[in-house]
């Protein structure tokens, strides 16, 4: 493991608290849009008897003389179970059975935290029967849909529970390994945060507060039960059950994802059988969707509801014959579709790393990924990613490498990769590799990075 930096610690505390202020807006926000669709405020027995509090809407008029798809809709890491409320409002006066709870561990619903471990996915196939036993909801048309950490859950019930027709994971992860451990690397601001939401929004168990502590202290003799712990909570590991379950997926993200970092999404991606849609956007975690919770026109959101109306409704609104990747440039704004994952990046470019250089550790270069949130958020909505001066990046501290000057734009796409080779002098440390788009002036704006 790398070593945990203390002072990223300290940026995330900020970040903890945008989200639950934004959560108590969630909160209060949609109830006001409350109109002629049937809702009511339940509780549901989940897995082991835990109750979770839920809220059910219903299409206006059900009478229980027919059926309608059934959506169930597990909430955020931290967030009341009224999180999705003006858009299950949006999905009943569509015609759809919708059931969103609040997660074992937080709020009001009872148990502790686990992680998308067993009980959480077995507390969603409960929600399904409760809803199947008590709603109008047609057992042969269920869909799952959830931002972050209900995205998870809803993959991973998906991959166990056969009834789940199809899914719409939204700024989640498919390898949680990958996502916060990539490289071997601590992601200290993403782990804060998940860490400070728990402690003040719900009760971790002790299971994972002991993952988080070994994870902060960097301790290796934790290391593989750390990584068997993550790969139990990850879809990736059972994706040969989620393909032969059959659930149509479409998987939606931010290229400046924080949290969950797209990358481990288009990895997964290629190995799905079923049919599937993958959606890039600029932004950072959940900030793409963060619109539609509100009830505002939002593309995400918009893309979800046309997925299920095609594969629970039967719909043919042509979802089903788009290219199904579909990226959003962070410089043009405008939407690129290709026909598979591997078509993104078809045309490769190397760059020569000329010569060798030693590189001094400890010490801040000035080239970083800036702030969790902040950064990416500023990119999303302003197009003002993280900089650095180029020239001005001391060589006793950086190793830095560029290309020709190009007469024209360059347009990149897909994933950058660093080949190198690295001597180190202790036997662990962490390297860290940033591209940039660099201007006439030598100022580089931040593509992307990576441990």
């Amino acid at each position: 493991m790398g070593h945990p930096r203390k002072a990223l610690r300290t940026t995330a505390v900020g970040a903890v608290s945008a989200t639950l202020i934004a959560g108590s807006v969630l909160g209060a926000v949609p109830v006001a849009q409350a109109a002629s669709n049937d809702v009511r405020f339940v509780d549901i027995s989940g897995d082991g008897g835990t109750t979770l509090k839920a809220n059910v809407i219903t299409p206006a008029g059900a009478d229980g003389t027919r059926r309608y798809p059934l959506l169930v809709l597990p909430t955020s890491w931290g967030l009341p179970q009224v999180e999705y409320f003006a858009q299950a409002q949006k999905l009943a006066d569509s015609g759809y059975v919708v059931v969103s709870y609040n997660v074992r561990g937080f709020w009001q619903s009872g148990g502790e935290i686990e992680v998308a471990g067993p009980p959480d996915i077995a507390d969603a196939s409960k929600v399904i029967d409760w809803a199947l036993a008590n709603t109008p909801a047609d057992a042969q048309h269920i869909g799952m849909a959830g931002v972050s950490y209900g995205a998870g859950i809803s993959l991973l019930t998906a991959a166990h529970d056969k009834r789940v027709k199809a899914v719409a994971s939204l700024s989640g992860w498919a390898d949680l390994i990958d996502s916060i451990y990539s490289g071997r690397t601590q992601h200290v601001q993403a782990a804060a945060l998940l860490d400070g939401a728990g402690l003040v929004t719900g009760r971790q168990s002790a299971e994972l507060r002991q993952t988080f502590d070994d994870f902060y202290a960097s301790n290796l003799s934790k290391e593989q039960d750390m990584i068997n712990w993550g790969k139990k909570r990850s879809v990736a590991t059972y994706v040969d059950q989620l393909n032969k379950n059959g659930a149509a997926v479409m998987m939606a993200n931010a290229w400046g994802d924080t949290v969950f970092p797209p990358n481990q999404y288009a990895d997964f991606y290629e190995k799905l059988t079923v049919p599937k849609r993958l959606e890039f956007r600029p932004g950072d975690h959940a900030t793409a969707e963060l619109t539609g919770l509100f009830g505002l026109p939002n593309d995400v959101w918009t893309d979800t509801e046309r997925w299920f109306d095609h594969y629970l409704k039967g719909e043919a609104n042509g979802i089903d014959q788009e290219p199904p990747v579909r990226l959003k440039s962070r410089s043009s704004g405008g939407y690129e579709g290709y026909p598979d994952w591997k078509s993104v990046g078809a045309t490769n470019r190397k760059i020569a790393l000329a010569g060798s250089t030693t590189i001094h550790t400890n010490v801040n270069s000035g080239a970083d990924g800036g702030i969790v949130f902040l950064s990416s958020i500023l990119d999303q909505v302003a197009q003002l990613p993280p900089v650095a001066s180029i020239p001005l990046l001391p060589r006793y501290w950086a190793g830095v490498w560029q290309s020709e000057k190009y007469a024209t734009a360059q347009h990149v796409r897909g994933t950058a990769e660093l080949h190198t080779t690295l001597t180190p002098t202790k036997e662990s440390g962490t390297l860290v590799a940033y591209l940039y788009d660099v201007g006439p002036l030598g100022l580089g704006k931040l593509v992307s990075n990576a441990p």
